[in-house]
Order: C-alpha cells, then structure tokens, then sequence
C-alpha cells in the first residue's frame, strides 16, 4: 500500500530549526547559503556540546538528512538530496556519532574471517545479558506500554529492510546472494501484502495507531532515532559496508526470541492475528535467517574481504550497545511511571474514541 511522505516535524533545536528554515523552499534560492552557514555552525556547537548517542536535536536532525534518500517528506525540496552544503553537515554530525558509537561498543574481538560466524554467535550470547525489554513486554506490559514500543519501532520497520539494502549493489559472490536471500523474504517474496513493512502496517492498525511513516516522528526521542540512523549511516556508506551487514548478521541473529515474547504479549492483551502476524513471521523467518546471515553474509564477506572484519563485528557491537540503551531509556521511565515517548499518544479506535485492549 503506498502511503503518502508526511510533513517535517517540528524543530527540536538550533539544528532542526535550522533545517526546517531550509529544506521547504530549493537550494539556489535567495538566501540559502546564508540558511546553511545557519546549518554549519549549529552542527559544530552540537557535536561538542550535546550527547551525540541520544541528543534529541542531533538526531532527529541526522533522521531528516538520511529520510531524503528514502521517502522523504512532503514539503521538502527533493533538490536537497544530494546537496553539498547539506552533504557536508550530515558527514559532520555522522562522524561524532559514530566515533561515540564507537567508544561506547568498544574494541571488537580478535577474529579470523573463518571463524567470524561464531564470534558473532559468541557476542549475540553475551549481548542477553543486558536489560531485557521483551521479557518486561511480554510479562507485564499493559496496552499503552505495549503501543509506545510500536511506536519507537515505527520509525524503523514502516521501511524495514530498506537500509540494509543498500549495501546490495556493494557485494559481490556468495556474500551478495546471502543478503539477497534474506532480504527477499523482508519484501514478502513477491507477495506485497507480506511484506515486512505492511504486516507492521497492519499491526499498527490493530492497535489503533496511524500507519502512515512518520506519523509519530514528532514524539520520538534521540534515543529511538538513533537505532534508525545507525542503519542509515552505515548502509548509505560504501566505506561500511561491511558495518551494516555485521548490523544485519545481529540483527537476525538476536530477534527471533524477542518477536516470539512480543507475539505473547499482544495475545495475552487479547489482541489477535491481524496484531501478531507481523512478529509471528518474524519468529519463523528469523529463525532461519541467523545462520544465513552470520555465516553465509557476515563470514563469506569476511572471507572474501579480510579487511571488512573489524568493521563487520563493529556493526554487530554497535547494533548491541544502541538497542541496550534504548531498552534502558524505556524500561527507566516505564518504571517511574512516565510515558517513554517525548509526549504521551493516546490510540484511538475507528470511531474516535479511546482504544483500550480488546475484551
């Protein structure tokens, strides 16, 4: 089902408004070079001054630069896609996060390439050791809990597979047919309506939530955006195309158990097939998809591409230690009795009123 690009949402900051200001109207406009010098000195006072893992400005800046290459919004200038002045905050911003990214994940393992599936499987193991979000979810998560976390992942699966295709064009053999295979199943294997993104869709629906992208960019924290533009940044970047398969090798290596317990909790909510097929898919799909991904993907570019092994478990570490800190945001104000989201959203049934969990 297409969906039409949503409006840009408002300003959180200098950099935001800055780029609000910008991107309606086109770039060789009167004006504009002013707009960017506005633009240029926003992004360096943010990357010293703000957390560059979780900053609300800073990330929903990066969030509108790299939605220029997918769907992008209604009112802006599509002309800003590939525009240097624009091209070059972006990189700015990018770099400070990533290098944070990368102090934060630390230094990956010693690895050789015959051997990088296992010390995948070896991270994804003592990654379970963190916070675990989808044990709270399916355990005690009411229906309001239960929607912000659709929420957050909105901004994410209403496109999934997208970012991790990019790096499609950048692999070669047996790497390139492993991704393939993999995301041919993301696309619904020729069906539309199973495709990842509309099963999400329709999950959205059944809770009572706007489907359409970016209908809640607004209410969404850095922290939440950062899980999308670690993807972004990584796939739109030749240079880490071996980050964004580690990211994708992790991906589906550690979601098959998470999608099972959100499955449960939407059952135990009452809420039925139309709410759950999404991550009842994704149950069977990923399970299957771990091995193909870890040694097929991540391990056969690793072996045609000695180089690319640092920067594949790079990928899958960061994966790790920016969900981990997603779960801690949410779980910390779920348990102080606060909404995880940047204001509160209240779902609504098709007659308008309030939408509570199914009888």
């Amino acid at each position: 089902m297409s969906r039409p690009p949503a409006p840009l949402p408002p300003p959180r900051g200098p950099l935001t408004a800055a780029l609000a200001e910008l991107l309606p109207a086109a770039p060789d406009r009167a004006g504009a070079d002013a707009g960017r010098a506005r633009l240029a000195l926003a992004a360096e006072d943010a990357a010293v001054r703000c957390d560059p893992l979780a900053d609300d400005d800073l990330h929903l800046a990066l969030y509108l630069c790299y939605e220029l290459h997918y769907t992008s919004f209604a009112d802006a200038d599509p002309r800003w896609e590939w525009d240097p002045g624009l091209l070059a905050v972006r990189a700015g911003l990018e770099r400070a996060f990533l290098e944070s990214l990368r102090r934060a994940s630390g230094e990956p393992p010693e690895a050789e390439p015959d051997e990088l599936g296992s010390a995948l499987f070896a991270l994804a193991a003592a990654g379970e050791d963190g916070p675990s979000l989808s044990r709270h979810i399916e355990r005690l998560a009411g229906p309001e809990q239960l929607r912000e976390f659709v929420i957050h992942r909105s901004a994410y699966q209403l496109k999934e597979a997208d970012p991790h295709s990019w790096a499609i064009p950048r692999l070669a053999g047996g790497a390139k047919a492993a991704l393939l295979e993999v995301q041919a199943d993301e696309y619904g294997g020729g069906r539309p309506e199973r495709m990842h993104s509309e099963l999400f869709a329709k999950t959205m629906r059944s809770l009572g939530l706007d489907d359409r992208p970016g209908a809640y960019l607004d209410r969404l924290p850095g922290a939440t955006l950062a899980t999308v533009n670690l993807m972004s940044a990584c796939g739109l970047r030749r240079d880490l195309r071996g980050a964004i398969v580690g990211h994708l090798a992790m991906f589906e290596m550690t979601s098959s158990v998470p999608n099972r317990r959100y499955g449960n909790a939407l059952r135990r909510l009452g809420f039925g097939r139309d709410a759950t097929d999404f991550y009842d898919e994704h149950v069977e799909a990923d399970a299957v998809h771990e091995n193909i991904a870890a040694f097929d993907l991540a391990q056969g570019l690793a072996r045609s591409e000695p180089a690319l092994t640092g920067d594949i478990l790079f990928g899958a570490m960061a994966l790790l230690e920016i969900e981990r800190r997603f779960a801690v945001r949410l779980l910390e104000r779920w348990e102080a009795g606060r909404s995880s989201l940047r204001e509160p959203v209240r779902a609504a049934a098709p007659d308008g009123d309030a939408l509570a969990a199914p009888a």
